[in-house]
C-alpha cells in the first residue's frame, strides 16, 4: 500500500492526544507504536490541499471486511469523543488507526487476533475537509 496522507491540522492534534496518553497510560505500548508508525510514514498536506475521498479526523467511513463481506459505518473521531452507540470511533482503535490517511476504494491488511482480515474503503460518507469544516 502507498503512503497515507495526512492534514497538518490533525497531524498535530493525534500526536498531542498520544503524548497526553502516553503520559497516563491510557493507550497500550503497541497501539501508541502502531499509530505513530503510521503518522510518522504520513504525506502531510495543508487542510485545504486534501484530497475528498481520503479519510482524515471526523471522517464517516464506510468499509467492508473482504472476507465476510459485512460493512460498516462510524466516524474516525478523537479519543474523548468516542462513543460506540454513536458509532464514534477513536484514532486510538486498532480499525481507525488502520484507515486513517487512505482512500475510498483502496484495500487495507488488518492484523486482527484471528489473523489478517482484508478490508476496503467503499465510501467516505462525510469529510470535514472536503466539507470546508477545517477547524473540527
Amino acid at each position: 500500500m502507498g503512503t497515507i496522507t495526512l492534514n497538518s491540522l490533525d497531524l498535530t492534534r493525534i500526536q498531542t492526544c498520544l503524548k497526553e496518553a502516553m503520559q497516563v497510560n491510557a493507550i497500550s505500548k503497541m497501539e501508541a507504536a502502531t499509530l505513530i508508525k503510521e503518522i510518522q510514514s504520513a504525506s502531510v498536506v495543508d487542510p485545504e490541499s486534501i484530497p475528498s475521498n481520503v479519510v482524515t479526523m471526523n471522517s464517516i467511513v464506510q468499509i467492508s471486511f473482504l472476507n465476510t463481506k459485512k460493512t460498516v459505518e462510524f466516524q474516525i473521531v478523537y479519543p474523548n469523543q468516542a462513543n460506540v452507540k454513536e458509532n464514534k470511533i477513536s484514532i486510538f482503535s486498532p480499525i481507525a488507526t488502520a484507515l486513517i490517511g487512505y482512500k475510498a476504494g483502496d484495500e487495507i491488511d488488518w492484523v486482527v487476533p484471528a489473523g489478517i482480515t482484508k478490508i476496503k474503503i467503499d465510501a467516505i460518507v462525510y469529510q470535514p475537509e472536503a466539507a470546508g469544516h477545517y477547524n473540527v
